[in-house]
């Protein structure tokens, strides 16, 4: 599985009343460091063709992250099959290595087009796995 990552301090904003990282925070997260990563590996006719959308996500947390936590977020494919890929995300804190988030998530590829499900082809697959 090739990787990518990124990195995000946590700040005032992205708290919930428990002065934790709110939840629709780390979804924002799981969106974000994908669409990064299909952005950094596609190419140009690949990102007008082809649009992801989410069909189901499923979020594991461990640990709450707190303001000035700095995250190490990592993301890959794990699995495709027919129009779906499923991506794994961890998050965990950069300084202790403690795992604080992960979640896998199924993506659905769409025709630009007509924005109908499609196969994924070889040529999009190959993006994602090991050189």
């Amino acid at each position: 599985m090739r990787t990518y990552t990124m990195l995000v301090k946590v700040e005032e904003a992205d708290l919930d009343e428990l002065q934790h990282v709110n939840n629709i925070k780390y979804v924002e997260w799981i969106q974000k460091v994908s669409k990064d990563h299909w952005l950094q590996v596609a190419k140009q006719n690949a990102l007008h063709d082809f649009i992801w959308v989410v069909r189901e996500h499923r979020i594991t947390y461990y640990s709450g992250a707190k303001r000035d936590d700095e995250l190490r977020i990592q993301t890959g494919i794990i699995h495709s099959k027919g129009s779906i890929s499923t991506r794994k995300v961890s998050m965990r804190n950069n300084k202790t290595d403690q795992l604080v988030v992960s979640s896998e998530t199924d993506w659905c590829l769409l025709n630009a087009k007509t924005m109908k499900p499609t196969r994924i082809p070889a040529s999009i697959e190959n993006l994602f796995a090991v050189p």
